[in-house]
């Protein structure tokens, strides 16, 4: 496996590790789901990756990333989240734009361009949109968060990753104030019209459930305890 993979296995190895591929099984469904393909071409595929070593394929069951698979996986998703630090930081692209841009970069960019970006921006821990970067060596911290959606009345919670497949709704979240790091008080949730009232850096918002949707954070407490 000297050879850097094709574009399609990463893609592929990418998708089952976000579907929790490195932890079980994930089904043919939710990966064809993930990558917008047909279901025949995805069990195609699958058989060609197991067949590769990079996953345990059992038909109907699914796909689980092996060592090797995980490894790629987390190559990938490094210099995805690199790149678009880069595009962000030093190009100034806004961050609505920078997934899609970075979705075709990361399939060209050699291992010593990438330890050369990391270098610039310092071995970076997080992308503009929260994500934990993996290490050089394959480390990616794990973090238990939470929807702000799922927070009422009364509680206080730090935004930690934004979902960042949407520009016009990462535009929005901007404008806002809804940003990783940010303090989000719950003043009030009216489950009839399944309204929030928050407040943002002393600003008012009101947004239902599905304007809080990509949004996640921990609890106050919580994260400063993280944080120390």
């Amino acid at each position: 496996m000297a050879e850097q993979p094709s574009q399609a296995v990463q893609d592929y190895l990418k998708a089952i590790h976000r579907l929790g591929g490195a932890a079980r099984v994930v089904s043919p469904v939710d990966i064809a789901t993930a990558l917008r393909v047909k279901a025949p071409s995805v069990t195609g595929m699958l058989k060609r990756l197991a067949d590769a070593g990079w996953i345990d394929y059992t038909p109907k069951a699914g796909a689980q990333l092996t060592g090797a698979g995980l490894s790629e996986a987390l190559r990938v998703i490094r210099r995805h989240r690199l790149v678009e630090l880069f595009l962000t930081q030093v190009l100034k692209l806004d961050w609505s734009e920078v997934d899609a841009e970075a979705e075709a970069l990361e399939h060209a960019i050699s291992p010593r361009l990438e330890q050369a970006i990391a270098d610039h921006l310092g071995e970076p821990l997080e992308d503009p949109h929260g994500h934990p970067i993996p290490s050089s060596t394959g480390e990616l911290r794990h973090r238990s968060l939470e929807r702000l959606s799922e927070f009422r009345d009364g509680q206080t919670v730090v935004v930690r990753e934004v979902q960042d497949d949407n520009p016009a709704r990462l535009r929005h979240w901007r404008e806002l104030g809804l940003v990783p790091g940010a303090t989000v008080k719950v003043l009030h949730y009216q489950q009839l019209d399944d309204l929030f009232e928050v407040e943002v850096g002393g600003r008012l918002i009101r947004l239902g459930s599905e304007g809080l949707a990509g949004l996640w954070g921990e609890p106050v407490g919580i994260a400063n305890s993280a944080a120390g």
